[in-house]
């Protein structure tokens, strides 16, 4: 019984940690996987835009949770960041979208005026 319960108690933890790498707008959630265009419908325009760069990486498949590299070649690969400055009572957040898809939010310090 007790394992049972230390089992449903890290399957909890485990979903309410799912939910924590989101970014919330109002009432609407931003998740890693969303496009730019869902992003900025949910939270409109970013406090600031760089368009920091372009990378090259190898093409990679996924399967079962493991890359397998596809060929020798390297693709380009657009790197963009946002910022959402949501004012001094909350904290600030920032998006990376690599090919137009949201790859990492941050948490950055307390916004400002």
């Amino acid at each position: 019984m007790k394992r049972a319960l230390a089992v449903i108690a890290v399957g909890l933890l485990a979903s309410s940690a799912a939910v924590a790498d989101g970014f919330r707008c109002g009432t609407k959630l931003v998740t890693e996987g969303a496009s730019r265009a869902e992003v900025a419908h949910k939270c409109g325009e970013p406090t600031d835009v760089r368009n920091s760069r372009s990378v090259f990486r190898r093409p990679v498949v996924w399967n079962y949770g493991r890359p397998y590299y596809v060929g020798d070649d390297y693709i380009e690969i657009q790197v963009e960041i946002w910022t959402y400055n949501l004012g001094p009572n909350k904290l600030m957040r920032q998006l990376r979208f690599e090919d137009g898809v949201v790859v990492d939010i941050d948490t950055l310090g307390y916004g400002y005026n």
